[in-house]
């Protein structure tokens, strides 16, 4: 059996186990296959198992990818789940469904103007990025921003307000993993609970944490949406684009 297909079978597994001892329902857990770096036939092979939802980190190789399974893009979501530079949101605009790392003002209001050009696409699906970590390097807002910048967008046209995402800092220890995942989690519930009536939080309703190595974590504190690379296409070579 192809490997791609053995471990979807292997991380589906795992999603479910970790449900059910969080006492969830598995389905309420989707599953976005992290493709950056592998090739169209990789994405295609996952496609064939079932596997729908595919992020990139890397927008020229994202586009080229998209345009090349254009004719399965029926059956493909293309979400974002990188640093967005302002000088890329036109590509992302016109090739993704979702874009999950948001951390300025100024690139939901760029996604905003420019879907608003391609009509025929319907609005896209945005999360804001949470630093939960507080790290320099890496991307999203502090906790105590986050509500004021999902306000923001809220209320912009072309965009849905779908929820969060996080990557908090890697740590081999459950409990801290816990810790920081239940920090996004509480920072989520409010701003769902704060805004319940709300027309721009009408669909708000993503938490997206959770990647192979800590995705049991994420899940037991709520996670609505893991994001699998690794455990699924293997090793990955890194790239920039």
């Amino acid at each position: 059996m192809n490997p791609i297909i053995v471990n979807l079978i292997q991380v589906r597994e795992r999603i479910e186990l970790a449900a059910i001892a969080a006492q969830r329902e598995p389905e309420d857990i989707e599953l976005l296959a992290v493709s950056k770096t592998f090739p169209a036939s990789a994405i295609e092979e996952a496609m064939h198992a079932g596997q729908s939802a595919f992020g990139e980190n890397y927008v020229q190789e994202a586009v080229a990818k998209i345009v090349q399974l254009e004719k399965l893009r029926p059956w493909l979501i293309w979400h974002f789940i990188g640093p967005l530079q302002s000088n890329k949101t036109r590509d992302v605009a016109e090739h993704f469904d979702w874009v999950h790392s948001i951390d300025r003002l100024k690139i939901a209001e760029r996604l905003s103007a420019q879907r608003g050009e391609f009509p025929s696409l319907g609005p896209l699906q945005v999360c804001v990025q949470v630093n939960v970590s507080e790290e320099d390097s890496k991307s999203g807002v502090p906790l105590h921003e986050t509500e004021a910048l999902c306000d923001a967008i809220s209320k912009l046209p072309n965009l849905v307000l779908r929820g969060v995402m996080a990557i908090p800092a890697p740590n081999p220890d459950p409990q801290i993993q816990n810790q920081a995942f239940a920090a996004v989690r509480e920072c989520f519930a409010h701003i769902q609970a704060k805004h319940f009536s709300d027309p721009g939080y009408q669909f708000f309703d993503t938490l997206s944490m959770g990647m192979s190595d800590d995705l049991e974590a994420a899940i037991a504190q709520g996670s609505t949406m893991v994001r699998v690379g690794t455990a699924i296409f293997g090793k990955r070579d890194k790239i920039t684009a």
